[in-house]
């Protein structure tokens, strides 16, 4: 087990690399950190812009190989080199890390959780009122565009606020920066709870069609209906064994939902005012900055490596065979 996570460790690094690599080309050879400085008043003379854009690696002027060489430099020296207004790559990426992190743990978690159970929970009842009304449901929170789901949010949240008569339910920002102490930890929770409802839902309908389905599949086992017969209950043959086996495909969804939607979010973010990682590709994008769009795809790339071998784990803690080959 440890030889063969540890091989594909090995070709997740290289794949990162060539990943990364590719991301960089691609943005250096098609943003212009130039547009930023044109169109000024007063001008900015043309060698004061070439000398700004050379000291921070953006000068479209210099051979894209030369400037991808020495970002690669930068990188192994784990320096991201600088925005195209001279701020700091890591500075910038270390903050809205934790911003996305804080924001997408507990609704991914959350969804991911309550998704699992309501598929359950469906599968058994099949055909029944309440299966039913899960898939209607689920299909119509699917259809929703997940920025139509957080404005229909706040406009709730305003109502409600507006009809108690103060704000019971915050919906702008991650906190309010005048508190501290358990007022502050509060406040933060406040914050959450719209975000993190608009991340969930979506989860929450997707995931409960998948485990869903997975469940009818093992529901008529053989392995089922023996563990029934040598004495278990249907509830403990259901969630130790049924739910156990269907949860083994379903685990590689979880892992790389979770690597993704940390630079995936970026309605969510944008709606709800996070500063996090999905704001700052959007941002970047159109300020022409390469290096920081390259260093939002090189984090997006190792979310996925880390997912991969997370869900290389969860299927070996779910399932005995693959621990044994």
């Amino acid at each position: 087990m440890g030889k063969y996570l540890l091989r594909r460790l090995l070709s997740s690094v290289i794949l990162v690399a060539i990943a990364a690599s590719l991301a960089y080309l691609l943005a250096a050879g098609s943003l212009n950190p130039r547009a930023n400085y044109t169109g000024r008043q007063p001008p900015i003379p043309v060698g004061v812009v070439d000398s700004t854009l050379s000291e921070y690696n953006l000068n479209d002027k210099t051979p894209l190989l030369e400037r991808y060489g020495t970002w690669v430099s930068g990188l192994v020296r784990g320096d991201f080199g600088k925005t195209w207004d001279g701020g700091s790559v890591n500075q910038q990426m270390g903050q809205r890390v934790g911003v996305s992190l804080r924001l997408l743990l507990i609704g991914t978690l959350l969804g991911s959780a309550l998704g699992v159970a309501v598929g359950a929970f469906a599968a058994i009842r099949q055909y029944r009122i309440s299966d039913r009304t899960i898939g209607v449901a689920s299909f119509v929170i699917m259809a929703v565009p997940v920025f139509v789901l957080a404005t229909l949010l706040s406009m709730g949240a305003t109502g409600l606020n507006n009809a108690v008569g103060h704000t019971l339910i915050e919906y702008t920002g991650e906190y309010n920066p005048a508190l501290s102490g358990i007022d502050e930890l509060l406040n933060r929770l406040n914050h959450l709870i719209l975000p993190t409802i608009s991340l969930c839902l979506g989860q929450i309908a997707f995931y409960s069609r998948i485990q869903r389905n997975m469940m009818l599949d093992v529901l008529g086992q053989d392995f089922v209906r023996t563990a029934q017969a040598k004495g278990l209950s249907r509830r403990t043959a259901l969630v130790k064994h049924a739910l156990r086996t269907a949860l083994v495909p379903a685990a590689t969804y979880f892992a790389f939902a979770f690597g993704t939607m940390l630079t995936g979010a970026t309605f969510t973010e944008k709606i709800f005012g996070w500063h996090g990682m999905g704001e700052w590709l959007v941002d970047s994008i159109q300020h022409n900055d390469t290096n920081a769009v390259a260093a939002v795809a090189l984090f997006a790339a190792v979310c996925v490596l880390v997912a991969g071998v997370l869900s290389d784990l969860l299927v070996a803690a779910l399932d005995p065979r693959v621990r044994v080959s």
